[in-house]
């Protein structure tokens, strides 16, 4: 379980304060996109917002978060809530004390997961993730830095081995596109392109087209070349509703 609460959400998230020179290139553009989203309004806020008939609640900051979820189904009102301590169920308000480890690890990151890609680029700070700067590119005729995001196997959780590609505007620091490879459920890359966009309490939300290749063996670093090409299939779409923003207490 150790390993698992290290793997969910125990993010050092960005480096306000401290001093552009000592911050390397690649840690200053995401430093960057990360300000231009919200800022240090990530670490002072929860966020409710609904996704694909769930209910979500999510906090998180330098030192502690909690994600929950509420949802319906048929063994009744459910709701999930992931936090430092770790993950638990209830159901019609009485808690599940019988869920096995691998039930415990699967529904951790499915709200792990839904927390992590609506609050990016939020979170690019962790400790475990190794940035690395591929230069500036052009895509639909706009110019962005490329940035490659991996995992250390220590503090990286269980599937440390997936890799991410960010694209972040030269001008104005925006993430529009993102592709990442993966490999649970059988693997596979996945691309995705903003389809709209709206800030709510001083926090830009992100709604996305999520786009495949047709062979899940296709390298991450070609997903630019076959996006532009339009060979890429639409798989579903990413829509954050009714999104409500508050101020978190101050200590």
């Amino acid at each position: 379980m150790k390993l698992l609460l290290l793997s969910l959400g125990l993010l050092s998230l960005t480096f306000f304060g401290v001093s552009c020179d000592s911050r390397t290139e690649v840690e200053q553009i995401v430093d960057a996109a990360i300000a231009a989203h919200g800022g240090e309004r990530y670490g002072e806020t929860s966020i409710d917002f609904d996704f694909r008939g769930m209910h979500y609640s999510i906090f998180k900051s330098p030192t502690a978060f909690e994600y929950s979820r509420e949802f319906t189904d048929s063994t009744g009102q459910v709701v999930d809530v992931l936090n430092n301590a770790g993950f638990s169920r209830s159901v019609n308000g009485v808690l599940i004390d019988t869920l096995t480890e691998e039930r415990i690890g699967a529904f951790s990151r499915s709200v792990n997961s839904v927390a992590y890609f609506a609050f990016l680029p939020y979170g690019l700070n962790d400790e475990a993730a190794i940035k690395t700067y591929l230069g500036q590119t052009t895509l639909k005729g706009k110019d962005y830095h490329l940035v490659k995001v991996t995992f250390k196997a220590a503090g990286g959780g269980e599937h440390f081995e997936d890799e991410f590609l960010y694209w972040f505007g030269v001008e104005d620091s925006l993430m529009d596109y993102m592709a990442y490879s993966y490999h649970t459920d059988g693997g596979g890359v996945r691309m995705r392109e903003v389809r709209e966009a709206r800030e709510v309490g001083g926090i830009r939300f992100q709604d996305y087209i999520n786009l495949k290749a047709v062979n899940k063996e296709t390298p991450l670093d070609s997903m630019q070349y076959l996006y532009e090409k339009g060979v890429l299939d639409k798989l579903s779409e990413i829509n954050l509703e009714n999104i409500l923003t508050s101020p978190t207490p101050k200590n």
